[in-house]
């Protein structure tokens, strides 16, 4: 059953600037040098980029805001509010919006964070990842476990809405270790955690390292062990799974603008390289922004291309199988997915009252059940 039936509609915008890159990033980021002048011209660039948007959707009805990166929390907080509140001008606000902003453990001062909240940001997604010391030094963080514990609880202080993002199955993980870390986590309060397995993504420093010889990723049946603890535990602490890797104590704690995702619905993207969808003229589009900050602001570049709908089909399958509520049979009728596909997937996927919807025993190979199903119905 769907918690929300309502549409969603959100808006994405992209900060590009770190302090330090993390070597399993592949997000289009840069070292934060600096570079004011250009972050106000780029803050000038977002909101021409939404006001042209607006344009082109027609009115809407706000649901959400999230601003990812990069590290937005780095923002100065009155460059937030001000792309708060020129959003909320061009679309309807819905009676609560959801505003999101991705922030780091370091960034924790009591003053930034309160001042973030006083912008607007209801909602904050702290990198975490990890509570061990050695993890964090593998993974390029600039903050210790002593340091997230202190920004966990000066975001509850400030924020409506805290969310741990978290990674594991790290080369050599000891599984009990990690099985500490989820319960120190479950223990300071947090209503969701977004709990990510460590993926190896081209082009990342971990990348050039396993091609090296010089990382080697956790093997499968190991991961798989790790997966399954993970669910277990985050279950057994009061976490619903209700996608993936997303896990929330409650139905009003979840991420109400990754579900906009999720579910197929409308988002504009905004700033350097960020995707979008919008439906226009009873179509879907994707966008994309340019990723080099110059022809962003210079307002160079860009596309907007109509998807088919085999395409939107496809894109439903792989969003909306990630999720506890699945997607509706009937999103999926371009693909013509057999029903004998269905039944040799029995016991992983299962279709009931008009829903495709994946198993527990399902989730651990989500991967293969999506290409199976994609390639059955090509």
């Amino acid at each position: 059953m769907i918690s929300d039936p309502s549409p969603g509609f959100g808006v994405y915008i992209h900060w590009p600037y770190c302090a330090r890159i993390c070597p399993y990033c592949d997000f289009n980021v840069l070292r934060d040098r600096g570079r004011e002048t250009e972050k106000a011209e780029l803050v000038d660039a977002i909101i021409a980029d939404l006001t042209a948007t607006r344009a082109l959707s027609g009115p809407r009805r706000l649901t959400s805001i999230f601003f990812g990166g990069g590290t937005p929390s780095l923002m100065e907080p009155a460059q937030v509010a001000r792309l708060i509140a020129a959003t909320r001008a061009l679309w309807t606000p819905a009676a609560v919006v959801e505003i999101s902003l991705e922030a780091n453990p370091t960034d924790a001062e009591a003053a930034r964070f309160a001042a973030l909240a006083a912008a607007g940001v209801n909602r904050l997604s702290l990198g975490v990842q990890s509570l061990q010391d050695h993890a964090l030094r593998f993974l390029g963080r600039n903050h210790d476990a002593d340091a997230a514990i202190t920004a966990i609880a000066s975001a509850q202080k400030n924020f409506d809405r805290v969310s741990v993002d978290l990674i594991y199955a790290l080369p050599g993980q000891d599984l009990e270790i990690w099985a500490d870390d989820l319960t120190r986590i479950a223990a300071t309060g947090v209503e969701h955690v977004s709990a990510y397995q460590l993926t190896i993504e081209t082009g990342t420093a971990f990348h050039r390292a396993a091609r090296r010889g010089t990382l080697s990723p956790m093997p499968i049946d190991p991961a798989a062990d790790a997966y399954a603890m993970t669910q277990n535990m985050l279950e057994r602490a009061g976490f619903d799974a209700y996608e993936i890797s997303n896990h929330a104590r409650g139905v009003t704690a979840r991420s109400r603008h990754n579900l906009t995702y999720w579910r197929g619905e409308d988002y504009v993207g905004v700033g350097p390289g960020a995707h979008g969808r919008l439906t226009r003229g009873g179509r879907r589009h994707a966008t994309l922004t340019p990723r080099r900050i110059a022809d962003y602001i210079g307002g160079v570049g860009g596309s907007s291309e109509p998807m088919s709908t085999g395409d939107v089909a496809s894109e439903r399958l792989l969003m909306g199988l990630r999720t506890s509520e699945g997607v509706a049979w009937s999103d999926l009728s371009a693909l013509k997915i057999p029903a004998a596909q269905l039944a040799h997937l029995s016991g992983f996927v299962e279709l009931v009252d008009g829903r495709l919807t994946v198993t527990r025993q399902g989730r651990p190979v989500l991967d293969y059940l999506i290409g199976e199903l994609a390639a059955r119905g090509a």
